[in-house]
């Protein structure tokens, strides 16, 4: 795709649907929109476009081709060991002590997708059996997929691969396939739309998830998000990011490396 190109799509994308393209790595949204546009069947963008200002369904398709959703639950399974065995019972020692004024444990799952990170949070959460209250809300851009997460599902089977057995019996209605996460879960759980770029966070959180997610965009928004994610976690708090989304210099987002994947914030912000 020709670059003139590209920035007249991206300009058609900010004006139709409120999404910043331009935040994203270039040559890989430029491949993710040949295949969209290969797909439908359309000779030229200027005929899809067309297309979309008359079809509400097929606008609403492309919103969410855009928003990348790769996901599955306990996605890298090592490091959400590493946060049920190391990272989740300190932040629960936290909130227990009375001197930090702690009522809850507060986690956010930024770029839920359809729902796995945070079901798998509140699955881990539960085994843990904390004995204090805690609350867990999954923000997303497409908002397919949140409808599917407030839903439950549906799931595939490669989704769900490193559910155990007690697990499954526990969280996911027996008429499978496709999987679906009981009703009496999905309710325990906030889904919103948020644009993890434009719109205000939420703060004091003890816990912020974002993987996989961070890897899509530019070293300038990557920084934006960092600063942004730092701001809204409470002192000491933790960010867990996939594990090639590394942070180079952390201390200058006001960060320290705690291992692969997390990042604790220090609120001394050295550049």
């Amino acid at each position: 795709m020709e670059q003139d190109v590209y920035l007249q799509i991206r300009s058609t994308v900010k004006k139709i649907l409120d999404i910043d393209l331009s935040g994203y790595k270039d040559e890989q949204m430029k491949r993710r929109l040949d295949s969209w546009i290969i797909r439908m069947g359309d000779a030229n963008w200027d005929e899809y476009f067309v297309r979309l200002k008359t079809q509400e369904k097929e606008l609403s398709r492309f919103r969410d081709y855009l928003t990348i959703n790769v996901t599955e639950f306990f996605r890298d399974f090592e490091r959400w060991n590493s946060l049920k065995t190391q990272v989740l019972p300190s932040l629960i020692d936290y909130v227990k002590n009375p001197k930090n004024g702690k009522k809850s444990l507060k986690i956010w799952s930024a770029g839920c997708s359809i729902g796995a990170e945070p079901f798998t949070l509140l699955m881990i959460m539960e085994e843990l059996n904390p004995g204090i209250a805690f609350s867990i809300v999954g923000t997303d851009l497409d908002r397919g997929a949140l409808d599917k997460a407030r839903a439950g599902g549906p799931f595939r089977q490669d989704e769900v691969k490193n559910i155990n057995e007690k697990q499954m019996a526990r969280y996911f209605r027996t008429d499978f396939p496709p999987y679906f996460v009981k009703e009496e879960h999905t309710k325990k759980i906030e889904f919103k739309e948020k644009n993890l770029i434009t719109d205000p966070y939420d703060s004091d959180f003890d816990l912020i998830v974002c993987r996989n997610v961070i890897i899509y965009f530019t070293t300038e928004v990557k920084a934006l998000l960092n600063n942004k994610f730092q701001k809204a976690l409470r002192s000491g708090g933790i960010l867990f990011l996939g594990g090639t989304e590394i942070i180079p210099r952390p201390n200058e987002f006001g960060l320290k490396n705690m291992g692969i994947s997390f990042y604790q914030k220090t609120d001394e912000i050295k550049k």
